[in-house]
C-alpha cells in the first residue's frame, strides 16, 4: 500500500494516502523519508543528463498536493505543511539550484513561470500531482525557473537556474516488500529499502531503476510482447527479462561513477547485501543471480577506458533503440 508521500525528481508526489492514523511525527518521518529519495533522485538525474533523450527542469525540490491526502487528514496536513495552495513545498535538497535560490520547505507554489498551479476536482487524488509533474516538465530546461511562493500570507517570487536532468518519477512506496519498479516515466522503490540500507546502497537501487528508463526498457518490452504477467520467467519472456536488468546493471554503475559515487559500491552490494535479501528483484528468473550480478559488474568497471570521462557515455546506451529479441 503507497503512503502519503513521494519524490520526483523535479519535485516530490505522493501515492495514495496509506489506510492508517496519520499525525505530525507520522508525516515528518514520511517527509525526512522522501526527501532522502529525492536527493538521490534528483543526484542521478542531474548528473547524468547528457546520457538522456528525454530531459526536464530539475530544481531539486520535492513538492505534495493537499488533495492526496484523505479529508480526515487534512487538517494535520495542512498544520504540518501550510498548504496556502494547493501545492506545496516538502523537501528542498541540499545544495541545489532550489535551496540556493531561497526555496523553503512548506513554502506554498502559487505560480510556475506565470502558469498557476493546477487544482484538481473531485476525488482522483493523482491528478493535482500528474498536472504538477506536467507543468514543470512542460518548462525550458536553458532557462531559470520562475516561482512565486506564498508563506505567512505574503507572496514573493525567485528564480532558480536552469538544472536539467532525466525525465524520471522517484516515488517512495510504503511497504515492507523489497520492491523496486520502473515504467518508463516513473522510478518506484520500497521504504523497506530505506529502512535497511545506506544511501551508498540505496543509490545501487535506484540507479539500476533509473537505468530502466534511460534504456527504454518498458515500451521495447511491450514493442517485443513480451509477458509481464505469471508467463514472464519462461523461455522467451525471461530471457528477454534477463537480458533488460543486465543491461541495466551495466548502466547502472556508469551512473553511479558520473555522479560522484563509487562504483565498486555496485559490485559490493551484490555480493553483500543484494544477495541476502530475500523476495522482490532480488531472487527470480527474471534476474541474473547475485553473483552473476556482481561478475557483470565487475566486468563492465575493468572493461572501462583509463581516463574515461564523467560524464561517460558506455556502450550499452547504444541499444536503447534497438528491439529486443
Amino acid at each position: 500500500m503507497a503512503g502519503p508521500l513521494a519524490a520526483l525528481l523535479t519535485l516530490g508526489v505522493a501515492p495514495a494516502p496509506a489506510p492508517m492514523p496519520v499525525d505530525v511525527a507520522t508525516l515528518e518521518a514520511l517527509r525526512a523519508a522522501d526527501l532522502r529519495l529525492g536527493a538521490i533522485g534528483y543526484r542521478l538525474a542531474t548528473a547524468n543528463a547528457p546520457l538522456c533523450t528525454d530531459v526536464a527542469p530539475v530544481p531539486g525540490i520535492v513538492v505534495h498536493a493537499i488533495d492526496q491526502y484523505a479529508e480526515s487528514e487534512q487538517p494535520v496536513a495542512r498544520t504540518t505543511f501550510g498548504f496556502a495552495t494547493g501545492v506545496a513545498v516538502e523537501g528542498v535538497v541540499p545544495g541545489s539550484p532550489a535551496a540556493k535560490a531561497g526555496v523553503r520547505a512548506d513554502d506554498s507554489i502559487v505560480s510556475v513561470n506565470g502558469r498557476a498551479v493546477p487544482v484538481a476536482s473531485g476525488s482522483d487524488h493523482v491528478r493535482t500531482r500528474d498536472a504538477m509533474a506536467a507543468l514543470i516538465d512542460a518548462q525550458p530546461t536553458d532557462r531559470p525557473l520562475t516561482l512565486v511562493l506564498r508563506r505567512g500570507g505574503t507572496d514573493r517570487t525567485i528564480a532558480i537556474a536552469p538544472s536539467p536532468g532525466c525525465r524520471t518519477l522517484f516515488e517512495l512506496r510504503v511497504g515492507t516488500a523489497m520492491d523496486a519498479v520502473a515504467d518508463g516515466r516513473l522510478v518506484q522503490i520500497s521504504s523497506a529499502f530505506l529502512d535497511r540500507l545506506p544511501d551508498t546502497q540505496l543509490a545501487v537501487v535506484v540507479a539500476h531503476e533509473l537505468s530502466h528508463n534511460i534504456l527504454r526498457h518498458h515500451a521495447r518490452l511491450d514493442a517485443a510482447k513480451v509477458s509481464r504477467g505469471m508467463l514472464r520467467e519462461l523461455g522467451r519472456n525471461g530471457r528477454i527479462h534477463r537480458m533488460t536488468e543486465d543491461d541495466a546493471d551495466r548502466l547502472g554503475v556508469h551512473l553511479l561513477r558520473n555522479a560522484g559515487w563509487d562504483p565498486q559500491e555496485a559490485v559490493r552490494f551484490w555480493q553483500g547485501p543484494g544477495a541476502r535479501i530475500d523476495g522482490g528483484i532480488f531472487h527470480s528468473r527474471t534476474h541474473s543471480s547475485a553473483s552473476k550480478r556482481a561478475e557483470l559488474i565487475a566486468a563492465e568497471l575493468a572493461a572501462l577506458p583509463k581516463g574515461a570521462p564523467i560524464p561517460y557515455r558506455p556502450p550499452v546506451l547504444a541499444t536503447r533503440d534497438q528491439p529486443l529479441l
